[in-house]
């Protein structure tokens, strides 16, 4: 079940906690935060990238073309990838990208945390949830310890996923929010 949880990022105090898609939709469209739900393809656990991508082409392509983006893939990340430690430990900084952060699960679940005006808004992203962060915001993303995430990415810049960290450790001392 997808979640939105808003805090003050000075003292933790919960603002908001909403698993309404559509009040997450408006709690985050003030700071340019994308979310939207879109039908799930029907596919074997596990199908390959390219499976996955054909699934979602109406969809992905309506996007592309929408948002000018120039390329999409799929990222998969499961308790047993052999990297997942290296993987994680480096979405977990906060950081910014030059580009919008375009995601969309088709598996599985992740936060994708942002920190905004003084506030942490945690979404917790599930199966069928798309969320786009705009250029320039701070945030981290986190699959928890044991990550199971198939998703799409979608890029401007073709040559992928660039992060440039921003040397703070606030996200190592906000705890993500999984229901």
């Amino acid at each position: 079940m997808s979640l939105l949880t808003i805090r003050d990022a000075a003292t933790g105090a919960e603002i908001l906690k909403t698993d309404d898609a559509a009040k997450i939709a408006e709690a985050l469209a003030p700071i340019g935060v994308r979310f939207e739900r879109w039908p799930v393809a029907d596919l074997p656990a596990g199908a390959e990238p390219d499976a996955v991508l054909e699934a979602y082409r109406p969809h992905l392509d309506a996007f592309l073309k929408e948002t000018k983006a120039g390329t999409a893939d799929v990222i998969r990340l499961t308790a047993d990838h052999p990297q997942k430690d290296a993987i994680r430990a480096k979405f977990l900084s906060e950081h910014i990208h030059t580009e919008d952060e375009v995601r969309f699960f088709h598996e599985g679940a992740g936060n994708f945390v942002m920190h905004v005006d003084g506030k942490i808004y945690d979404a917790h992203c599930t199966r069928g949830d798309l969320i786009s962060v705009p250029a320039n915001t701070r945030h981290w993303f986190d699959a928890g310890e044991v990550p199971h995430v198939t998703a799409l990415r979608v890029f401007t810049d073709t040559s992928g996923w660039t992060p440039h960290y921003t040397g703070s450790d606030i996200a190592s001392r906000i705890p993500v929010t999984v229901g």
